[in-house]
């Protein structure tokens, strides 16, 4: 079987654990035993190739991927020796990728990077899937990007909370079921986090028969996501993802989130 060509949007530390993990299984492919889908169709993880990688920090831009991964902000540690790919990070256009509070510590470019430059980037890479992992909030430039692998004729993952996959007017589930094109998202939960312990937790109370009335949860973290959620503004998607995410492991969801008794 051939390999499945993918493309990077955001060089951050969910890049990197996905980048090393790829490379770790191709090394040892018994490392791949926790990941819960090791064979879909005849595809492994080690048939993944990266083949386009996209970023806005200047200290990313121009290096290849694998070393890009290491760069700052990025904290995300080190599992594999050699992680070169013969991908080189290029520009892309900055948007409101970056928080204001945070373009110290992202060092955006000042380069002016159109819709032409990205779909012409796709389409040279031979990229067939576009997998978005910007940082919460960026709600224009994951937009721009949907549109970037729709006109490139590529798959788009997204990654994080800005609704595509799941536009409740329908409208981007339409232009891609047209084009004939999948699209999956939005807000890729991980291996085991708060999320998916706090949804384990009141589907087991439901699954018991206990009404819950009010829950909440509290996020720590010590990474740039984190940093970046500071500002209330770019919260709201995630938050509304989070809540809608539990919400639905409860008998009376809507009521739930409507009265602010989910959070």
């Amino acid at each position: 079987m051939g390999k499945i060509k993918v493309g990077l949007i955001g060089i951050g530390n969910c890049a990197s654990a996905i980048v090393q993990g790829v490379l770790l299984s191709r090394r040892d492919p018994s490392r791949t035993k926790e990941v819960l889908y090791e064979d879909i169709g005849g595809y492994k993880i080690g048939d993944i190739e990266f083949v386009l990688a996209i970023d806005v920090d200047v200290r990313k831009i121009g290096k290849d991927l694998g070393d890009a991964i290491f760069e700052g902000p990025n904290i995300f540690p080190r599992l594999i020796d050699e992680t070169k790919t013969g991908v080189k990070v290029i520009a892309g256009p900055v948007l409101d990728g970056v928080a204001e509070h945070m373009r110290d510590i992202f060092m955006p470019h000042g380069k002016e990077v159109s819709m032409d430059d990205i779909v012409r980037a796709i389409k040279d890479s031979g990229a067939e899937i576009i997998v978005n992992m910007l940082p919460v909030g960026s709600e224009q430039a994951t937009r721009f990007y949907a549109e970037a692998a729709l006109r490139a004729g590529a798959a788009f993952i997204n990654g994080m909370p800005v609704f595509i996959a799941s536009d409740p007017k329908g409208e981007w589930q339409e232009k891609y079921k047209k084009a004939g094109l999948p699209l999956l998202g939005d807000d890729i939960k991980g291996q085991f986090g708060a999320t998916i312990l706090h949804s384990s937790l009141t589907a087991l109370m439901r699954e018991r028969g206990i009404t819950v009335n009010e829950t909440y949860q509290l996020n720590i973290g010590g990474n740039t996501d984190f940093l970046n959620m500071k500002e209330e503004e770019r919260l709201m998607s995630k938050r509304e993802s989070k809540t809608s995410a539990v919400a639905h492991t409860l008998k009376n969801p809507a009521e739930l989130i409507q009265t602010r008794r989910i959070r």
